[in-house]
């Protein structure tokens, strides 16, 4: 059974028993007795949903059922050295969840295993174990991979970085590793590379019908005249991202019909004077747009051409930045002092934007720069996040909740809006008073009943009603005000045949 399977079979007393197994108030022998007894679903939650304390998880790392261990070996809220005590699990399923990434909650990304678990992972699991390993693996080791003493961590390495990413020593040793499986990798990446950088091969690879591979070569081969030639009436926009072409074929593109081919030959950093002179003017909105952000563009340039940037409600933007990677912050100053807001959304997306312009952002006229930097700074101010959340109605809106600057006091002032969101908020103030906390549990939005009854400030007698409710019941039983003797009651009475 899938977990929702598992969910959806349950009765209400399992899934009150559910609410109490993810109660942060929880004695650790409840948790022990539901992980030991429990249904399945109470199981489910209790190993998948929550942090455990360290007598649980010994508990659950050594459960024999191997789908309790699964569900743990994805739970995004445990710490990824308790996560990786499965690496050497007997059982496929723990290993297939293991090397997967957990589930994203909603508000952070799981941090990625310790380098030594991947290492044993790559080692010893089978290979159709490894593609998603993905944001598991660390920056660092993804870095070091090439050089690793492990001949299989090497090997991977090849396969997840592009021969040309390589140094010329990194590029040498591998060709010379001593391990034969390295050395016909990376014999096999160079040839890959070699034969996109030649315009015969690519002819010779180059698929006569549209399919994946003949996408990937027109855009990133090395294209011989023919080619060019047989791809400008079939597959304009493909090739007007392809660095090979030539300057002629950059300004036939530059005058396509197609407003799309425009606007992707807009964006070629090589683009002469005399096309962006021709694309500014262009009388298509995304193409002029597209050619505003032209690295090449004074302030001035910019300025002159009549673009628009929509507020279009979906700035989410959360880049995997490797520190070591990222630009110097002082690079971004004339993105942040741009008068194009685009250019300064480019800003506001990194996270080590220096604190003045942070303080400058944060005041921006355009929305989406404001959400960017409070969505991506790890010093975004409280005031922004707020207001971020007040005037964004966009997805991911609720992610900036899990920013550690987003204020809790005071928020109860929004139980009576007329956004269901913003209402919600008021149940993340921890002195909200109780009869709010009682009203929310009747509120006409599911998920602010279902807060408001977690929220450890509702009454006692309105806890207790709840856990009769079909609906609220398990979000009642998850309460950290419920009483131990309550947790003791509601597991005694599932060992009774759930009745109350």
């Amino acid at each position: 059974m899938t977990p929702e399977e598992i969910w959806e079979a349950a009765g209400p007393a399992e899934h009150r028993l559910s609410g109490v197994a993810l109660n942060p108030a929880a004695p650790v022998d409840v948790l022990l007795r539901i992980l030991a007894d429990g249904p399945d679903a109470a199981r489910m939650v209790l190993a998948r949903d929550r942090v455990l304390p360290g007598p649980v998880v010994d508990a659950v790392v050594s459960h024999p059922d191997p789908r309790t261990r699964s569900l743990f070996a994805r739970n995004p809220y445990a710490d990824p050295e308790q996560r990786a005590r499965l690496v050497d699990d007997p059982h496929y399923l723990v290993r297939g969840h293991l090397a997967r990434e957990p589930r994203a909650d909603g508000i952070c990304l799981p941090p990625p295993l310790p380098d030594r678990t991947i290492v044993r992972i790559i080692e010893t699991y089978e290979s159709d174990h490894l593609w998603e390993l993905n944001r598991l693996i660390s920056p660092g080791l993804q870095r070091a991979m090439t050089a690793h003493p492990s001949a299989k961590v090497r090997c991977m390495g090849i396969g997840r970085l592009s021969w040309d990413s390589l140094t010329p020593g990194v590029r040498d040793a591998l060709l010379a590793d001593p391990d034969p499986d390295v050395r016909a990798a990376a014999g096999s990446s160079r040839g890959w590379y070699e034969r996109l950088r030649d315009p015969d091969a690519v002819r010779e690879d180059l698929p006569a019908q549209n399919c994946h591979a003949r996408t990937h070569l027109l855009m990133y081969g090395t294209l011989a005249p023919d080619v060019v030639a047989e791809a400008l009436p079939q597959n304009p926009r493909l090739i007007a991202a392809n660095d090979s072409i030539p300057p002629e074929t950059v300004a036939l593109l530059a005058a396509h019909p197609d407003p799309e081919v425009r606007a992707r030959i807009a964006e070629r950093p090589d683009l002469g004077p005399s096309e962006r002179r021709a694309l500014a003017v262009d009388p298509d909105p995304e193409v002029r747009l597209a050619l505003s952000v032209h690295p090449a563009l004074s302030e001035a340039e910019r300025a002159a051409i009549d673009y628009e940037v929509e507020q279009d409600d979906a700035y989410s933007h959360f880049p995997s930045y490797e520190p070591e990677l990222l630009p110097d912050p002082e690079e971004s100053r004339p993105l942040a002092l741009s008068a194009h807001p685009l250019l300064r959304r480019r800003a506001a997306s990194r996270p080590n934007l220096p604190a003045d312009l942070v303080a400058l952002l944060a005041d921006d006229p355009d929305l989406g720069v404001r959400v960017l930097l409070g969505q991506n700074h790890p010093d975004a101010p409280a005031a922004l996040l707020l207001r971020c959340f007040l005037e964004y109605t966009g997805r991911d809106r609720w992610h900036l909740t899990g920013h550690g600057n987003f204020p809790r006091a005071g928020l109860a002032r929004f139980a009576g809006d007329e956004d269901a969101a913003v209402r919600r908020l008021a149940l993340l103030d921890p002195e909200v008073r109780a009869d709010t906390a009682d009203r929310l549990t009747r509120d006409p939005d599911p998920q602010v009943r279902a807060d408001a009854a977690r929220h450890p400030r509702l009454p006692q007698d309105r806890i207790a009603a709840l856990l009769d409710d079909p609906e609220l019941g398990h979000r009642a039983a998850a309460n950290p005000a419920l009483p131990a003797a309550t947790m003791y009651e509601l597991i005694a009475a599932h060992a009774h045949g759930g009745h109350r």
